[in-house]
């Protein structure tokens, strides 16, 4: 029985605001880096993916899973969730965290693996991957927490054992136990809010959406109702206000049973599963690619489709598996996820796997304790240490720039005979492919006249296209015997330096209790001026403060430290006297003053980077007139470590005007700020550099 046959309106409209969307700034195609631990991807994001036009990566399952090592660590036990910490084989949270800001800053953007439907398996308990009990037969999961009342209720599952025997039939389906899996029961309001809160979290973070594993086993009425309950995309990450986030969900629709892809299209895309056999079909005997999107056969109209050749349950012969091309033919999968990339049905996903001998074994490494090896990249751009990486395979990363230049377009001038075939994406583009490498035709390409970069040669091959659009289609290469011109597009791709990263390494994870802070303002002055900072945590963002700074919520404690002895400091010296918080409304009770003139807040002292000159600091690296703050401040009063300043001039402009920080902060302890503000925002326990009423902000370890 369906639970949820209606939903309030209000629900209903928000799933259909653009859960189907992504947010891509128009590019087409993400990529699944199956098991890839979370720095490796934050590197790849770097070096490879935003400089070749991938919109985003799927991830494997990031929250706290069973460890499975009587099976030898199998890639399986991510799907056995223990809680929704961010502790995983790929990594920690922060590693997690640092890889999503450092994906953004690319361009490149994250999607991840939701494992929702259910908790780890029965006849499970133990501790997980982030330290969390849990036992499975006793419902108890108190990492997150789950307890037995927010499981499907036995009675609501048909079948004699409380698992899944008959897929004929939709309750048993939707109501009983997957492979032994514990099903969380999507009815409760209770397990609704955990679910959302997890999706908050990485929402807050940074994600723009999630794969959602096994919703054929969900009501759709459930899933509607969670992804109501989530957040907009975090604008701080990037995305325009308002964004929702991006779904698509695994329901395996092959035909010939009552759960059809269409009852989910209102959450969001489905995946395509009948694309992978057609493509295959499609490879093996042209003649049918014609037909790769058949509505006829009850497949995902484009809009709501996302594409694959094949993911990591088919390539090992599970779910939906059958005929499935894959890396282990590699001229034949280039061929088919080529085609794929230029056509114009669905969002594509590429997938990169790793090698593997039977269809349970875990990701490189994982037979060392159940670890991951680092995916090794070789001097030519190809993989090792185990890891295929089909996305860095020519043919494929040039087929993504070229859907990319395509987007928008349909298809025309379609052209097959045997085992040739052909089309134009609109007037933007042209495609053609030959199976066995030999093909030469003058074909309507119906592109702008002019000379062209065929992409898969590097440019190696340039095409003359008439002015009536016609142009000789020359293919010669029987391993890679595939096609590609689009306007714009110069098919040399960007020089990749395998070693490049934008930052240093991981983002410094927030600091906890008393910790030394100091903040640089950067202002030119005039005589008779002084700098003060004011700040703590806008009232906007937090509730219940006050404009009493001894008792306010929003004032975060400090106790400044001296610059020194040297009369320079007098002023500095006599108004941090008494003066315990950052806050925001000028001169504590306390506080001193110098030569009967009060403090306009915390006082800052000038400074200069000149080894020889008054008011040197060690600490200033940057030049003349950085004003300084040096203090120790509780860092537990913050927000996970972020707090906010803004300057105050006396006897000049009295604030500072207000700040479009930017989102991501330079410097090896910089990092995305957790929320919009108007207001320079700096991290306790490190050195903070700002520019006055500039948008720009440097975040640096102590030395």
């Amino acid at each position: 029985m369906n639970r949820l046959l209606s939903l309030a309106a209000v629900v209903v409209v928000v799933a259909a605001e653009g859960y189907d969307s992504p947010s891509c700034d128009g590019k087409q195609a993400i990529v699944h880096l199956f098991e890839w631990k979370w720095t490796d991807i934050a590197a790849e994001c770097e070096r490879f993916l935003g400089p070749n036009g991938f919109c985003g990566v799927q991830v494997s399952p990031p929250m706290e899973h069973a460890v499975i090592g009587e099976s030898g660590y199998p890639w399986w036990q991510r799907y056995q969730p223990v809680s929704y910490l961010i502790e995983s084989r790929s990594g920690t949270r922060q590693e997690f965290i640092d890889m999503t800001q450092r994906c953004n800053a690319v361009g490149v953007r994250i999607v991840v693996d939701a494992v929702v439907n259910h908790m780890t398996g029965l006849g499970r308990s133990g501790t997980g991957s982030g330290g969390s009990s849990f036992n499975a037969d006793n419902l108890d999961f108190p990492g997150v927490p789950f307890s037995s009342s927010d499981f499907t209720p036995r009675d609501m599952c048909p079948s004699s054992n409380g698992q899944i025997n008959d897929y004929s039939n939709v309750d048993e389906v939707r109501n009983c136990y997957l492979v032994g899996l514990t099903d969380l029961y999507g009815g409760s309001d209770y397990v609704r809010q955990k679910v959302a809160d997890y999706y908050n979290d990485l929402i807050n973070i940074g994600v723009m959406g999630f794969r959602v594993d096994a919703a054929k086993h969900m009501w759709p009425g459930d899933l509607e109702a969670i992804q109501g309950l989530t957040n907009d995309l975090n604008t701080n990450a990037g995305f325009p206000a308002g964004t929702r986030p991006f779904f698509f969900h695994e329901v395996i629709d092959q035909g010939g049973e009552p759960i059809t892809v269409n009852e989910y299209f209102s959450v969001g895309r489905t995946t395509e599963f009948r694309f992978c056999k057609k493509i295959a079909w499609g490879i093996n005997a042209f003649d049918q690619l014609g037909g790769v999107y058949d509505p006829g056969w009850g497949m995902a109209p484009s809009d709501k489709a996302l594409v694959f050749v094949d993911n990591h349950d088919n390539q090992r012969g599970h779910g939906g598996a059958g005929d499935v091309l894959t890396h282990q033919s590699p001229k034949e999968y280039k061929m088919g996820v080529s085609f794929m990339l230029a056509h114009d049905y669905g969002f594509a996903r590429v997938m990169s796997s790793y090698y593997f001998d039977n269809s349970d074994q875990g990701p490189p490494g994982s037979s060392n304790g159940g670890s991951t090896d680092s995916v090794t990249i070789n001097a030519d751009g190809s993989c090792g240490g185990g890891w295929v990486c089909e996305h860095r395979w020519n043919p494929i990363t040039k087929m993504v720039q070229f859907r990319n230049a395509v987007a928008g377009t349909s298809i025309e001038n379609w052209y097959q005979v045997g085992d040739n075939v052909a089309f134009s994406r609109g007037n933007k583009g042209f495609f053609a492919m030959s199976k066995y490498g030999s093909f030469d035709m003058t074909l309507q390409t119906g592109l702008p006249a002019g000379t062209y970069c065929e992409l898969i040669s590097g440019c190696s091959q340039m095409v003359t296209v008439n002015g009536d659009g016609t142009a000789q289609i020359t293919i010669n290469n029987s391993e890679d015997p595939i096609f590609a011109i689009c306007v714009g597009c110069d098919g040399s791709g960007p020089t990749i330096d395998p070693s490049l990263t934008t930052t240093p390494g991981p983002t410094q994870p927030p600091v906890t209790g008393q910790a030394r802070t100091v903040v640089f303002v950067h202002k030119q002055t005039s005589v008779g001026q002084d700098l003060f900072v004011r700040g703590g945590i806008d009232s906007e963002h937090r509730p219940g403060c006050t404009e009493n700074a001894e008792t306010d919520a929003c004032a975060i404690d400090i106790e400044t430290n001296s610059l020194g002895a040297e009369d320079h400091y007098a002023k500095y010296d006599a108004w941090r006297a008494g003066d315990t918080k950052l806050d925001w409304y000028g001169p504590q009770a306390s506080q001193g003053t110098y030569l009967g003139t009060a403090a306009s807040g915390t006082p800052m002292a000038w400074t200069t980077s000149d080894s020889g000159a008054s008011g040197h600091q060690d600490l200033n690296t940057y030049g003349e007139h950085y004003w300084m703050v040096d203090m120790v401040m509780d860092c537990d009063q913050t927000e996970n470590g972020w707090f906010e300043i803004k300057a105050y001039l006396s006897n000049g402009d009295g604030w500072e005007s207000d700040v479009t920080q930017v989102s991501t902060c330079s410097g090896d302890a910089g990092g995305v700020k957790p929320y919009t503000s108007n207001n320079h925002m700096g991290r306790c326990g490190f050195v903070n550099v700002f520019e006055y009423s500039a948008s720009s902000c440097t975040i640096k370890s102590f030395p």
